[in-house]
């Protein structure tokens, strides 16, 4: 059967309309979503079973847009929240329930800002039949010739077109009518990192909380669990629950985690307070492709921060195992973003991360000032891509790092920090030294002393404490300027 490529079947959905408030505006982008997906779902059940549908079958994502007039100017300490010029400014829109509070608060801000009504209404973007049958577990698209039908015949599928991180990359143009980016990501960007989400660290978007540690060792996640039980075990922490592999989630502290049949690439736990204000922990594991892959999808649920907590060789004979690194600058001969991000591109350290890093290794080591510099080294962190740099000739990456004055040397760090400035994340690292192989200390069994041990610990602490710090922060204080380019989205 073939099916005219002009004409569709669609569900009956409200028209566009204009609002002056942000939570109906919210509430109807809800409602043209799940009218979208439901009738997706119910198309896609009845196409499997009939075997022949008979029409092809769209429908489309709810967008908001905004139209400004005019260049007066707007309140220039915020870097979120309006757009750079007069215009219509247009973003489509996925999981608005997932969203909603941020949705909410930065439609709030167009209002405020600009004085006009925003408005909702379907966008002329395609809903992939993928993404919207995505939450039912019940529903899987089959692969291409697996059904009786061609699926892209009746269906949309992902289309590249529309993601992709032209916006974050600076790259998007306008659309034909002129219409700008309000949104970093297009719908269906988001959508697809949902689905990765769920894939690489086997828990769903709904459970990842506002401020993320990336560390690269299992010992921190058992560290983390003991935390996360101490917090649910004292009724005044604010955290609420802890969520493990698999969506396995407890709300005591004595509560029962199975332990999963199969590890996920990238483990990844939450300790969760009310409107995601918790902390959620990812082990990438090795490697700045991990590096990449998780902040590429973590980005899109717009966390208010990410840090690096992780095991570094020490490049100075002055350091000792269990020493702490704060990175200041990176060099990024790591190589997967060079193509997103050139490498003449400065990646700097940001004030509010910094500050909250070193007053946490202060508060848990007792130490301040000049006495700090017995466990702790501020400098320039080198990630590499590869793991055996050690074994290459001196002359070569060793003299480049003496020559950088770096301090310490990962494999991870330098990719979290600039996708964070890529994606507009505020960024930072502490990493804690477990080699030193310029001095004949490497990471073999057994050359961990006790001390080491007990830094995870610590370390682990001093990154929750450093989170918890910046969650008491004003976001329009965490969420500087700095990170903000000329032409920005209006959405943070």
């Amino acid at each position: 059967m073939e099916y005219a490529q002009t004409t569709y079947r669609s569900p009956d959905l409200p028209a566009a309309e204009v609002f002056d408030s942000a939570r109906p505006a919210v509430d109807r982008l809800i409602a043209l979503y799940e009218g979208a997906t439901e009738f997706l779902k119910a198309e896609f059940v009845a196409a499997l079973s009939d075997g022949q549908p008979d029409q092809r079958v769209r429908a489309f994502y709810p967008e908001v847009r905004i139209t400004t007039t005019t260049h007066a100017k707007i309140d220039s300490r915020l870097s979120f929240g309006h757009v750079a010029a007069p215009g219509t400014y247009a973003a489509t829109i996925t999981r608005p329930d997932l969203f909603r509070n941020y949705l909410e608060q930065q439609i709030k801000l167009l209002l405020e800002n600009h004085g006009v009504p925003v408005q909702v209404g379907l966008s002329d973007t395609p809903m992939p039949v993928h993404f919207a049958v995505a939450r039912d577990s019940a529903l899987t698209v089959p692969h291409e010739g697996a059904a009786s039908f061609p699926l892209r015949d009746v269906f949309d599928v992902p289309d590249l077109t529309t993601t992709n991180d032209d916006i974050v990359n600076g790259t998007a143009q306008p659309a034909p009518d002129g219409t700008l980016s309000l949104a970093p990501f297009t719908a269906q960007r988001v959508d697809y990192s949902l689905a990765r989400l769920a894939h690489y660290t086997a828990t769903d978007p709904e459970h990842f909380q506002n401020h993320v540690l990336f560390t690269n060792y299992q010992f921190y996640v058992s560290e983390f669990e003991a935390y996360a039980r101490r917090m649910l075990a004292d009724p005044e922490s604010g955290y609420t629950s802890f969520v493990s592999t698999g969506n396995a989630e407890i709300t005591d502290a004595l509560g029962d985690l199975p332990v999963a049949a199969k590890m996920p690439q990238m483990p990844t736990y939450h300790l969760k307070r009310p409107d995601s204000q918790g902390i959620t922990l990812v082990n990438i594991g090795v490697g700045p492709s991990n590096a990449k892959t998780a902040t590429d999808h973590i980005a899109v649920l717009r966390p208010h921060a990410w840090l690096m907590v992780g095991h570094c060789a020490g490049l100075r004979n002055s350091q000792s195992l269990g020493d702490f690194v704060l990175a200041h600058a990176y060099l990024r001969e790591d190589k997967v973003l060079d193509d997103d991000l050139p490498l003449w591109v400065p990646i700097p350290a940001l004030a509010e991360i910094q500050v909250a890093l070193e007053d946490a290794v202060e508060a848990e080591t007792a130490l301040t000032g000049y006495d700090l510099k017995r466990v702790m080294r501020t400098g320039t962190v080198a990630s590499l891509d590869n793991r055996n740099w050690e074994l290459r000739d001196h002359s070569g990456p060793v003299q480049r790092l003496s020559q950088s004055r770096a301090v310490a040397l990962d494999m991870e760090s330098a990719t979290i920090a600039a996708n964070g400035f890529r994606f507009r994340v505020p960024y930072g690292t502490l990493l804690c030294v477990s080699d030193k192989p310029l001095h004949g200390e490497l990471k073999l069994p057994g050359m961990a002393s006790d001390f080491y041990k007990t830094q995870v610990a610590r370390h682990l602490m001093i990154g929750i404490r450093a989170m918890e710090t910046l969650r008491d922060m004003p976001l329009e204080r965490i969420h500087s300027r700095k990170l903000r380019s000329f032409d920005e989205t209006a959405f943070l």
